[in-house]
Formats: C-alpha cells, sequence, structure tokens
C-alpha cells in the first residue's frame, strides 16, 4: 500500500487528487461506492478484481462517511464523472485518444460527437458490444481487437458493475491502453440520455437520492435494500475493530 492509499474494510482505498493519478504506467481505475461493496461480498470474482485496481477511488458518500466513523480516514468522493471529466480535459492537453467500450451504439454515437465538440483535441473511437450476460470467446477477441486496433491511452468501460470491472479483470494483459477505467452511467450521463444530479445535490452528498427519485423502481434496492446490508459490514467491522485482541 502506497502512501496516497489507506485501508477500509480490507481494500486499499485511494485518498490522493486526480492530478495524482495519470502519472504512471499501466493503470487499472475502478470506483468503490455501498451497492459494489455489497455485491462484492457475494461475488469473488468481483471482490478479487475490485482489490487488484491500481487505483480504488471512494465513489459515494457512504464510504466517505463510514471510512471516517471506521478509521478516522478522510476520504474525497471522486465519482466516475469526475474522473472522467478529468481525463478528458488531460487527454486534450497532451493530444491524447480515448475509447468508449460498453452501452449501445446511439449513446456510442452521441459520446464521440460531443467529445469531439468539447475536446477537439482529442482522438476518440468506441465499440458497443453484444447486450449479454456472458460474453463469448468471440465477443472478447472483437472487443480486444478494437480496442487494440484504436490503441487509446484511456479506455473507458461502462458494462455496469460488477460485469464491467470483472471483464477488464480477465482481459486486463491482452489490453492495450495506458489508463483504463471503469464508469458505468457516466456513458449515460455524458451523452445526455440520463441527466446527471444537479451539483448542489452533488456537493451534499444526496445525488444518490437525487437519482433514486427519477428511477425509484430500478434504483430502490441499490440505495435501501443494499444499503442497509452495507450498514451491516459497517457496523461489524467497527465491532471487529473495537473488540479486544487476545495475546495468549
Amino acid at each position: 500500500m502506497n502512501t496516497l492509499e489507506s485501508e477500509f474494510l480490507g481494500y486499499h482505498m485511494y485518498k490522493g487528487q486526480l492530478t495524482d493519478i495519470l502519472q504512471k504506467g499501466k493503470t487499472i481505475i475502478n470506483t468503490l461506492n455501498q451497492y459494489s461493496f455489497c455485491l462484492a461480498e457475494e461475488d469473488k470474482v468481483f471482490k478479487k478484481a475490485l482489490m487488484s485496481s491500481d487505483v480504488l477511488l471512494p465513489d459515494g458518500i457512504a464510504i466517505v462517511l463510514s471510512a471516517k466513523f471506521l478509521s478516522g480516514n478522510n476520504f474525497s468522493k471522486i465519482a466516475g464523472a469526475d474522473l472522467h471529466e478529468f481525463a478528458l480535459k488531460y487527454l486534450n492537453n497532451v493530444y491524447g485518444s480515448c475509447f468508449y467500450l460498453g452501452s449501445m451504439n446511439d449513446t456510442i454515437e452521441a459520446i464521440s460527437s460531443k467529445v469531439a465538440e468539447e475536446f477537439p483535441n482529442v482522438r476518440v473511437s468506441g465499440y458497443s458490444p453484444p447486450f449479454k450476460d456472458q460474453f463469448t470467446e468471440e465477443d472478447n477477441k472483437i472487443m480486444i481487437e478494437k480496442i487494440n486496433e484504436f490503441g487509446p491511452d484511456v479506455l473507458f468501460v461502462g458494462m455496469t458493475a460488477p460485469k464491467q470491472e470483472k471483464w477488464v479483470f480477465q482481459n486486463k494483459d491482452k489490453i492495450q491502453a495506458t489508463y483504463i477505467c471503469s464508469i458505468g452511467a457516466v456513458f449515460d450521463f455524458y451523452s445526455g440520455k440520463i441527466e446527471r444530479p444537479n451539483a448542489i445535490w452533488v456537493k451534499y452528498g444526496l445525488e444518490w437520492f437525487a437519482r433514486f427519485l427519477k428511477e425509484p423502481k430500478r434504483l430502490w434496492r441499490r440505495y435501501f435494500l443494499y444499503g442497509a446490508v452495507y450498514l451491516k459490514h459497517i457496523a461489524f467491522g467497527k465491532f471487529k475493530k473495537a473488540a479486544p485482541v487476545n495475546l495468549n
């Protein structure tokens, strides 16, 4: 664990600034929120993928507050959307390139058009893979070939968790990109398919609630059912931390 990381319930969470991320070699960047934490407790491959991240960002007010509660760590919330915006600005300054893998064709086209307009120095491309729970070897081969033929500096993967993180984990050695970022819903936000909550909601840690109000049927399990499960993990983590150690 390096000086820009702190331990949180077994994970090495990133506590630095975004400016410190894009300064080394091949880097796998993932995010952790209360929902993905709970899913990882039920899915060993997903947990391994998250724990093997080169950079694991604290994405969500629940992670920030519970880290403070458990160990006094002061993490700054860094969402996938923040990483995406920062990376595009960086690429625009260095005349770099990015590739979007995931979502649907119209979303990829909308993203590409917007990047070309807002960040004219960035070379951009993308590919929408088949929508299925499990990719075939042929599917994987095509995706990797599309990425490597373009040779991006940054690969953005948007297949939702845990599918995106597991796919990157299983294929990272074949991917020719310097930075590989799993950013899920950012594809829909940036393309305009789904409007990201107002900055006021984000500022006060209520982005999750604003998203729930817009899509209650889809998100109630993520925020409330898994929210209760997450609180149990936090309570148990506090208990374990406070329990006396038997030295005999």
